[in-house]
């Protein structure tokens, strides 16, 4: 971002001073306008890709892994996570306790998840035995003031969460004809 505002400012003073000393050099007069625009161009690449990449979506995984067919599987949630990467968000991911009971028959922490999911651990979490990841997403989500990828409408937590249920933040998907669909 700091090289785009940098070559934008060195461009803009070429163009000030070669329209306030003008020569026989007009050539340096169209280089240093082209170059004004060549970097408010990239200036406003930068900008936008930097946005994009820094725009948080929490995951309700043990939701989402049930998405294709009712069955509970990593694959359906890695393919997900996949989408919402290439669409510019980054995924933050909550399980209930019980994921890896359903997955795989044992308890699966959320190390070995990030893991399987290509995440970094500090983006993956695993809800502690006995509490549902219900207010663990809703809270992430105020904090971060991002969006829910997820079918449940989490009607037990309307009162202590009402700002994160608004219908603009919960973005409900599946799939249709093997076939991944946003509500985004």
């Amino acid at each position: 971002m700091r090289i785009p505002f940098l070559l934008l400012l060195v461009s803009l003073c070429g163009l000030v001073a070669a329209y306030l000393f003008p020569t026989e050099l007009d050539w340096l007069f169209l280089l240093a306008l082209l170059c004004v625009l060549t970097s408010t161009i990239l200036l406003i690449r930068a900008w936008f890709g930097w946005r994009k990449a820094n725009t948080w979506i929490i995951v309700d995984g043990s939701n989402v892994m049930h998405w294709k067919d009712g069955k509970p599987e990593l694959g359906t949630l890695q393919h997900v996570l996949a989408s919402l990467k290439q669409a510019g968000f980054k995924p933050g991911v909550v399980f209930d306790a019980n994921v890896g009971y359903k997955l795989e028959g044992h308890f699966m922490s959320d190390r070995v998840l990030s893991r399987a999911l290509g995440l970094r651990a500090k983006r993956v979490m695993v809800a502690p035995k006995g509490t549902p990841a219900d207010p663990l997403i809703l809270q992430a989500a105020r904090d971060s003031k991002a969006r829910i990828v997820t079918n449940d409408r989490f009607r037990d937590w309307v009162d202590e969460f009402p700002d994160v249920l608004n219908a603009d933040r919960l973005v409900k998907g599946g799939f249709r004809k093997d076939q991944l669909w946003f509500s985004l």
